[in-house]
């Protein structure tokens, strides 16, 4: 069996050096370098159409060299003509077909650090966290300026697909009118918590957990020890609007900031949901002065 391994092994060597013209150590390190950079371009490249129309002309482009491809093999030479000619122009339609993908590439590759160009965490989901974050920040603001009560769960690393089930489906984006409808008073999703995961309002009216902490404040309501018992069984921020009194508070790790504004409010946010290792503290032991 060893005699056979070492065969093999060098089977694979002798296909490597004479496809890939590695002739020793060096060669072989600067072939994984090759491939490593080919590989994080075209993964770049996917990250930026991803979620556009480009998408769907590549995956289409794709389509074509594979049935060229197969035309080529099962001798189907009209077919195989067609492609092969349509292929030959391919390079001139996407320059027209992508341009505007190309420049917006173009411009990210510009304004892009040498550090953020070569991370690996995609640029475009922090985007979206941030435009997600300003829009609940300014449904919060609407509401605790009209006082209207509001629950609002943002999901991390612990998943709670079982609190989301317990609600209504939503499956949208992420907007200050939405949540702002969503919690207008006698409406038929006003009452319970809405659900956030990654990018999405996954559910509203959703029933959470009530915190069996007896040492919290009487004016505590039901939406705050609500918030308080989801952030106790699991990593989810939550942010509270009080119906009584308008103010805002959030909920983290079994501990309650309260009367924050909307600066507050952001830091905390990103905080949590944007920078990485953030340690696991809870918001409690900011030194917010009730009022």
């Amino acid at each position: 069996m060893d005699f056979i391994n070492q065969i093999n092994l060098w089977g694979i060597f002798n296909f490597l050096s004479d496809n890939l013209s590695i002739k020793g150590p060096w060669d072989l390190v600067k072939t994984v370098v090759d491939i490593s950079i080919v590989s994080y371009a075209i993964y770049k490249m996917a990250m930026l159409v991803r979620e556009t129309r480009a998408w769907q002309l590549i995956k289409g482009i794709l389509f074509i060299l594979i049935a060229s491809k197969l035309s080529d093999i099962l001798g189907l030479r009209t077919i195989a003509f067609i492609l092969k000619m349509i292929i030959q122009y391919l390079a001139i339609a996407l320059v027209v077909l992508f341009q505007p993908e190309l420049r917006r590439g173009l411009e990210q590759i510009g304004r892009s650090r040498f550090k953020s160009f070569f991370s690996f965490e995609d640029e475009s989901y922090t985007i979206k966290v941030k435009s997600n974050i300003e829009e609940i920040i300014k449904a919060v603001v609407e509401m605790s300026r009209t006082f209207t009560g509001a629950l609002i769960v943002i999901e991390r690393e612990t998943k709670i697909g079982d609190i989301i089930n317990s609600g209504i489906q939503i499956d949208s984006n992420v907007t200050s009118e939405l949540l702002i409808n969503i919690f207008t008073p006698n409406t038929p999703l006003h009452d319970g918590a809405v659900v956030i995961r990654g990018d999405k309002i996954k559910a509203a009216a959703c029933f959470l957990p009530l915190t069996e902490n007896p040492n919290l404040s009487k004016e505590l309501g039901t939406r705050h020890r609500a918030a308080l018992g989801i952030s106790e069984v699991s990593d989810a921020i939550v942010v509270v609007v009080s119906e009584e009194s308008g103010k805002i508070s959030v909920a983290l790790n079994g501990g309650l900031t309260r009367n924050l504004t909307s600066d507050t409010l952001r830091k905390a946010l990103s905080k949590n949901l944007l920078e990485k290792d953030v340690p696991n503290k809870k918001l409690g032991l900011w030194k917010v002065k009730s009022k």
